[in-house]
């Protein structure tokens, strides 16, 4: 009789605890999901208001307006920013993956003299602020005629994002059986076919993962564009151009919370677009190693 009267009880408490967490996982999702909200909002309403004096306006659309997205894309360099944006995540995206997949690849599958030192190396260089950096990298790009120069921030970006990346793909390369590749050695191939038509197709998850990280990394960043391209709005970053729109006399709110939310755009679509591999690149390549 005790165990089923206590049968019941622990339904109840189990039927609690999931609530519980759905409740709290709908809370941490709002809260994630309102500062884009926000900014949409935002980017609806007239002049330069940030914030509005109605609650239910913090909240749903009670006014909007289409005139600060039209102001930054014909009045505004927002669509030449963003395609020189385009253009240096996207070279930075192939520069790191030609070059980390190699590199993970050959980490991976050989034993070298000094392979375990470059390893804790490559760490050891993560866990400096990138932003340290930044003068010498300066210095460098000055002497190689590449200051003021799109390529050097590629340049840049890649130097800064290619451990992680190395890092990332190393990972999965471990997890992927040695003994596929040998086969292949069996049936005529050589180290490089294997890594072409073997590891790489193996390894579409992590390098969908390493892909997107390298995007983002490029795409969103201020600093080392606002200081390695100090150009005109025509050779300027999404970021830099945006942050340039600011003034003594005012900062248009309306107008970024406008470019803020075309800026996800790309970003939004790249993920859609390899969603089907993030989980596995994320959960088997960053425990291995």
């Amino acid at each position: 009789a005790t165990a089923t009267r206590s049968a019941p009880s622990r339904q109840k408490t189990s039927r609690g605890l999931r609530i519980a967490q759905y409740a709290l996982l709908t809370v941490a999702a709002l809260a994630a999901f309102y500062p884009v909200w926000f900014a949409i909002l935002a980017s609806g309403r007239a002049g330069d208001r940030l914030y509005t004096f109605s609650l239910a306006g913090m909240f749903v659309p009670t006014e909007w307006t289409f005139e600060n997205y039209r102001v930054m894309l014909t009045e505004r360099p927002f669509l030449t920013w963003m395609g020189n944006s385009l253009f240096i995540a996207a070279a930075t995206t192939v520069v790191c993956l030609v070059v980390a997949t190699s590199a993970a690849f050959a980490f991976s599958r050989f034993r070298f003299k000094g392979r375990e030192f470059w390893l804790i190396f490559l760490l050891a260089i993560q866990a400096f602020p990138a932003v340290l950096a930044l003068v010498p990298q300066a210095q460098i790009l000055n002497a190689l005629g590449l200051y003021r120069n799109p390529f050097g921030l590629i340049l840049a970006y890649t130097s800064g994002t290619l451990v992680f990346c190395t890092w990332n793909l190393k990972g999965y390369f471990d997890t992927i059986p040695v003994e596929l590749e040998e086969a292949g050695m069996v049936d005529g191939c050589g180290p490089i076919q294997s890594f072409f038509l073997i590891g790489l197709p193996l390894a579409r998850p992590a390098i969908a993962v390493t892909a997107l990280f390298a995007f983002m990394a490029a795409w969103g960043e201020f600093a080392l564009a606002n200081v390695l391209i100090p150009a005109p709005d025509s050779a300027k970053t999404l970021m830099v151009g945006m942050f340039g729109m600011a003034n003594d006399i005012g900062i248009p709110w309306g107008y970024f919370a406008a470019g803020a939310v075309m800026v996800i755009i790309p970003v939004l679509l790249i993920f859609l677009s390899l969603q089907r591999f993030l989980e596995g690149g994320l959960t088997v390549g960053g425990v291995k190693g």
